[in-house]
């Protein structure tokens, strides 16, 4: 369905799971996500106990209905759970851990932090004195950042 890791609402792939006509971030019934996923509903309630950043809406009488982002996890734990052999625990564990990890493009990286990593792996034909190097990259920062139009 989706590769690991990235999840259903990475792949692009919610609406495909739904052939209603609705908009791909209308909200959905139980009914609706047990039938696109092929759950019972009770195993749906039973995951909402299980995995705490599970939280559907809740209206009038209790009745559910999913985000897409509700609908992404619950089809990922369906993955990681029956295609891939986790536990319960195991995949609440792996997404809490996902959860918690850094991003990288939310780290800034300042080059001065680099500039060891970058002298070791460069090959001999490209080893330049430190502040050449600094300049050098310093120099392709601004030429990234004006190429995506961040300046």
């Amino acid at each position: 369905m989706f590769e690991r890791g990235k999840g259903l609402a990475a792949s692009g792939d919610i609406q495909a799971l739904f052939d209603d006509g609705k908009a791909p971030d209308a909200l959905r019934t139980i009914g609706e996500v047990t039938r696109a996923l092929s759950i019972a509903p009770h195993v749906l309630r039973y995951w909402e106990e299980q995995f705490p950043m599970l939280r559907p809406v809740k209206r009038g009488g209790g009745r559910r209905y999913y985000r897409p982002e509700d609908v992404a996890l619950l089809a990922e734990i369906h993955q990681l759970v029956h295609a891939q052999g986790y536990t319960l625990r195991g995949a609440r564990q792996y997404l809490e851990e996902r959860a918690r990890a850094p991003k990288v493009a939310d780290q800034p990286v300042e080059p001065q932090a680099l500039l060891p990593l970058l002298m070791d792996a460069a090959p001999p034909v490209l080893r330049l004195p430190q502040d050449d190097l600094l300049d050098a990259l310093i120099g392709l920062r601004s030429d990234l950042a004006r190429l995506l139009g961040e300046e």
